[in-house]
């Protein structure tokens, strides 16, 4: 398919109230708010095709960006790509999953992820924190730098609260992802999610509630899922 087909058929499948719960997320035109699941359809037709992918992501249209990370090449994928994608993610819908989500199947998810941690850009940062958290959600627990992760995960707890109100939800869902995915740091973790408490994040005009990490990780460990690795972040 073209960018001009793939355009013209997210526009047949627009929905007035996905558009409508889009906006409140901070979703902005152009877009026609087409559901994922509807998104999906077209990755079957396209499976993996990166430079359709580039070009839908250049669209600023937010159905065709989402989609666009869901058919790019993770292989192909550059570092450079990722820095203009993450730049041009102008609300989380983008920038905590569209964008994460292809750096942590990359092989660039680990230096992306440190890299945008330390952005001047909060929501580059957010970013950053949610590519780590997809990043180990992936990684086999023998390639991961422990050490380097209990730095990280010091920092997460001592500056959740002291952020912008995505930033801290991605800072809060790091400690999440360390917690359910990393055996070794799972103790640390919880003891990071009991210390932080409760993280208040404005979620303006939605019902979407934040993870309290304690319980989240507590749950994962009852049932003996800590470190069941994912096949991919991308779902």
């Amino acid at each position: 398919m073209t960018t001009k087909e793939v355009l013209k058929e997210l526009e047949s499948m627009g929905n007035p109230g996905t558009k409508k719960v889009l906006t409140n997320h901070g979703a902005k035109e152009p877009f026609f708010g087409v559901k994922v699941q509807d998104l999906k359809k077209i990755v079957k037709k396209v499976k993996k095709d990166h430079d359709l992918a580039l070009e839908l992501y250049d669209t600023g249209n937010t159905d065709a960006m989402y989609l666009a990370g869901l058919i790019a090449d993770e292989s192909k994928v550059t570092k450079a790509q990722l820095n203009k994608w993450i730049k041009k993610a102008y609300w989380y819908y983008l920038s905590e999953f569209t964008v994460p989500w292809l750096a942590a199947d990359s092989p660039h998810g680990w230096d992306m992820g440190l890299k945008w941690i330390d952005d001047k850009n909060e929501m580059i940062q957010g970013a950053g924190w949610a590519t780590l958290s997809n990043w180990i959600s992936v990684t086999p627990d023998e390639n991961l730098d422990i050490k380097a992760l209990t730095q990280l995960l010091e920092r997460a707890k001592n500056n959740v609260h002291n952020q912008t109100s995505r930033l801290s939800y991605t800072m809060n869902g790091f400690i999440i992802a360390v917690g359910s995915y990393v055996k070794d740091l799972s103790n640390k973790a919880l003891a990071a999610g009991s210390a932080i408490g409760k993280v208040t994040v404005e979620m303006e005009n939605t019902k979407c509630k934040v993870p309290l990490a304690k319980d989240y990780i507590q749950k994962i460990i009852d049932k003996d899922r800590v470190g069941k690795k994912r096949k991919m972040a991308r779902c």
